[in-house]
């Protein structure tokens, strides 16, 4: 549990990059399941959260369903969601994808250096970025409703 309220409230260095609570969100650059490239930058002026996850992680099953309708519920504010697949391969993750409509990318992680950077603790852990990159919440465990309206209150403000 300390290792929780450590990224919670102080910021770490990992190999020159720094991450913490109202500092800007490190770089998350790589290929999605579907193919295609996703650069975090590209999304800037857009509320962000980005959820590590894995379909052999239960909690992150759970939580799924309430990603998909609040990625619904706030398509109008622009929010993006980005998947980061941990500790399971890709056919699984696509699978799993296809089956439950998900309509955000995920990005493979295949040598765990976005996991390193965002100095990930355990599946599911979920950041929210604010429209100008910066990191204003981190939530290491299952994001249930009240969670999240909490934390996207946030990093949702124009």
């Amino acid at each position: 549990m300390l290792l929780a309220v450590g990224i919670l409230v102080r910021p770490w260095e990992n190999g020159g990059t720094t991450i913490g609570r109202d500092l800007p969100a490190p770089e998350i650059a790589g290929t999605t399941l579907d193919g295609n490239t996703l650069r975090l930058s590209d999304l800037r002026g857009r509320p962000v959260i980005v959820n590590f996850w894995g379909p052999s992680c239960e909690p992150c099953l759970r939580e799924f369903p309430l990603l998909a309708a609040k990625a619904a519920e706030h398509a109008d504010d622009g929010l993006v969601i980005v998947g980061v697949l941990m500790g399971d391969p890709p056919e699984p993750a696509r699978q799993f994808v296809e089956e439950f409509g998900a309509t955000w990318p995920t990005v493979l992680d295949p040598d765990g250096s976005i996991r390193a950077t965002y100095r990930v603790a355990a599946r599911p852990q979920t950041y929210f970025i604010d429209r100008d990159g910066i990191l204003r919440s981190i939530q290491i465990g299952e994001v249930v409703e009240a969670d999240f309206e909490r934390q996207y209150a946030r990093i949702s403000a124009p």
